[in-house]
């Protein structure tokens, strides 16, 4: 369903619950572009509210908004996220809430001319200073984040059964899957930094300047840089939405790791030889996410305001087709098959 007039209504009360000043002020929804928010703008203040549908991380309703809190403010630094203005608290107008954050003008990535725009946001991001163990949280700092990724990844694996998947894709996610285990057995890691970990091209703006921004905030964590790398590159990112819509050549992957490479500084000569088996594990966690969704999607809205809920009943008619129509073409062996030689020519011009 679309943003509705009651969407639009218990904003303003919860507005007006804690006395803001742009209670008054005209409401006006963006188009529903996401399976996790709806958006509105609070005309004439520069503002937007970030209205959450569901946790994609699982948490209640206010650790949600503290989670996703956290994000925006230890993101800021790198310059290039929006400024976090306040937080409605749950209630029963919003019972998940909302953030008050910058809306950010200007128009979406276009790829693969904004490549390095993408990279240099990325890089400032990554290169921010690692706080102490003690005060990384909320956000998730796994002892092992690739271990805790395969976990992750399995999670989500529990629905290929139900995806009702070809039995070539069946096969080629376990070899793949088998291969991401191998590689956790081995010791050695790349180091971590504050990732976003859903850096794909439709959450960035790209101002008139040309900075890219990342909108996006909700799933940062603390591991390793190679997965927005991946990201922010594979076929099932940029693909995505219709607004960034693009299928980036092996080179100018490649090209876009060089950038960013180049800007972020001491963290690239650890990141590098993982390029690869973060790209393979991000793809993995894509495309079991996908199996999850098709699993998933075709349940009832769930009561409470805790939790994931992928119900399409969510969301608007149009964004669910769309969704549906990536997610189907995702998980086909064609486009299988596609992805995975991919890799492999990734590989090898990074050994190049």
């Amino acid at each position: 369903m679309p943003i509705s007039n009651d969407v639009i209504h218990r904003l303003r009360l919860a507005l007006q619950a804690v006395g803001h000043p742009a209670a008054g002020q005209p409401l006006v929804p963006l188009p529903d572009k996401g399976l996790a928010h709806d958006h509105v703008r609070l005309q004439g203040t520069g503002w937007l509210a970030r209205i959450p549908k569901q946790s994609q991380l699982g948490l209640t309703a206010q650790d949600n908004l503290d989670y996703q809190r956290a994000c925006f403010e230890r993101a800021a630094a790198s310059g290039h996220t929006p400024t976090l203005y306040g937080v409605l608290p749950p209630s029963t107008h919003l019972p998940r809430g909302a953030l008050l954050v910058q809306a950010i003008e200007g128009r979406p990535a276009r790829l693969p001319h904004d490549l390095s725009a993408l990279a240099s946001a990325l890089a400032a991001l990554h290169a921010l200073p690692l706080p102490e163990a003690a005060a990384r949280a909320p956000l998730l700092n796994a002892a092992d984040p690739l271990l805790a990724l395969v976990q992750e990844i399995d999670a989500q694996a529990v629905h290929l059964a139900a995806a009702g998947l070809p039995a070539v894709v069946l096969a080629a996610i376990q070899r793949e899957r088998q291969r991401l285990q191998t590689c956790v057995s081995a010791t050695d890691r790349p180091a971590r930094c504050l990732i976003a970990f859903d850096a794909h091209p439709g959450n960035f703006i790209v101002q008139s300047d040309g900075c890219a921004v990342l909108v996006d905030l909700e799933k940062c964590r603390y591991a390793h840089p190679g997965l927005d790398l991946a990201h922010a590159t594979l076929y099932t990112s940029t693909t995505w939405d219709v607004d960034t819509h693009a299928v980036l050549t092996v080179d100018e992957a490649l090209g876009f790791h060089k950038a960013w490479a180049d800007a972020v500084g001491p963290l690239a000569a650890t990141a590098l030889p993982w390029h690869g088996v973060l790209r393979r594990a991000m793809w993995l966690w894509s495309i079991t996410w996908c199996a999850k969704w098709r699993a998933l999607s075709s349940a009832s809205t769930h009561a409470s305001a805790d939790g994931e809920d992928w119900s399409s009943e969510r969301s608007e008619a149009a964004l669910v087709d769309h969704v549906r129509n990536r997610v189907d073409h995702y998980l086909s062996a064609e486009v299988v098959d596609a992805v995975l030689h991919g890799f492999n020519r990734f590989e090898r011009g990074l050994g190049a």
